[in-house]
């Protein structure tokens, strides 16, 4: 049986689409100040963020919650 996907607000979206919406909507300094992690504040890129974000749950978790409350803001565009 597949469990359904309904309530769950990240399906079908892939951490490197994550990452490159919030690249995209606040710049790298910003969310670095949002998520406070090297990978975001030193020498940015996608790669070594997905990288860091794949090994590391915690940063994932506060990534993708960052991710949904951008994407439930009224002021999201």
């Amino acid at each position: 049986m597949v469990k359904s996907q309904a309530n769950n607000p990240l399906h079908n979206i892939t951490l490197e689409q994550i990452v490159h919406s919030l690249v995209d909507h606040y710049g790298w300094e910003q969310l670095g100040e949002r998520v406070a992690i090297r990978c975001f504040t030193s020498e940015p890129s996608v790669k070594s963020s997905l990288k860091f974000l794949r090994k590391t749950p915690w940063a994932r978790e506060k990534v993708e919650a960052l991710y949904i409350a951008t994407q439930e803001s009224p002021y999201h565009t």
